[in-house]
């Protein structure tokens, strides 16, 4: 037969809102983690796909005329020469359009707009190829040739994810924080609200480890039962954004996005942050007790 507790912590008003506050806390917590996660997976897949590839840009004329077919086949000539260079691809009307559908429509025609012709390069493995000096060497059989290396953009691209995911680590930092100073706040609370019943528990012989073990188990209830629901609202928030994604719902630039899509270590500490905030709530519960405890005469 269990034994009752001694505390009647369970009817204590003070605590009513906690299992509440802490809900939110994790709903913030998870969704900080899961966007952190899915931007440093989305960025490795730009990084896998963009690694490697040049894009080369052939100019109309100062008329809008189109680029010469000779002119274009000279350039791809010439890129075929260079030991760096692995595959050279002028980019057709199928792929002009795909790129342009975001913010023109998939309905678009490509052959009434005034676009430069675009060359998709991959290098080969380990070649280093410096994109002004290509651009000055294409230049010479088609002036005005643009090379543009996505080496520079990915690196201020890894410098901005960057900044990004240890913002959302200080966010979480900030949220366990304020955890601790909330149970601190409840505990020292209920200490007070039972103030006449812990002195006569301690009277008839109760050490202050048995009280503190009514306000960690009472404390790791709540924040365990509030990190639930806090763990079930971001659950329902993830997979609404994931159906809105999918379902090409996203407008304009954010169609331009990757999948979102959480990975397996994202979904490890989503998942662990309810059992993790009934643990900070017992230990901080415990340790709150002891020290209050502890000054008592």
């Amino acid at each position: 037969m269990a034994r009752a507790p001694a505390l009647p912590l369970s009817t204590d008003g003070s605590t009513r809102f906690l299992p509440w506050l802490v809900a939110l806390m994790v709903y913030l917590a998870a969704l900080t983690i899961a966007a952190g996660a899915a931007l440093h997976s989305a960025v490795d897949s730009w990084n896998a796909g963009l690694a490697g590839t040049l894009t080369i840009e052939l100019p109309r004329g100062a008329d809008g005329t189109p680029v010469p077919p000779a002119r274009l086949e000279a350039t791809l000539k010439q890129l075929a020469q260079d030991p760096g260079i692995a595959r050279a691809v002028p980019l057709d009307a199928a792929a002009e359009t795909r790129l342009l559908a975001p913010w023109l429509g998939q309905d678009v025609d490509v052959s009434v707009l005034p676009l430069p012709v675009l060359i998709d390069v991959q290098t080969k493995p380990g070649a280093l190829i410096d994109p002004d000096t290509l651009a000055q060497r294409l230049a010479i059989t088609a002036p005005g040739t643009r090379v543009e290396s996505h080496g520079s953009w990915l690196a201020r691209l890894f410098r901005i994810a960057g900044l990004i995911e240890f913002g959302a680590a200080l966010i979480v930092v900030l949220i366990g924080a304020v955890a601790v100073l909330t149970v601190i706040f409840t505990t020292r609370t209920g200490l007070a609200i039972h103030a006449p019943v812990v002195e006569l528990v301690h009277l008839i012989g109760a050490s202050d480890t048995y009280v503190a073990r009514q306000f960690q188990w009472h404390a790791f209830r709540l924040g365990l039962g509030g990190g639930g629901i806090g763990l079930v609202m971001a659950l329902v928030s993830y997979g609404a954004l994931r159906w809105t994604a999918d379902q090409g719902l996203l407008p304009g630039e954010a169609a331009l996005l990757p999948t979102f899509r959480l990975p397996l270590l994202g979904w490890v500490a989503v998942l662990a942050l309810p059992p993790l905030m009934g643990l900070v709530a017992l230990v901080t519960a415990r340790r709150t007790v002891l020290r209050t405890l502890g000054r008592m005469p």
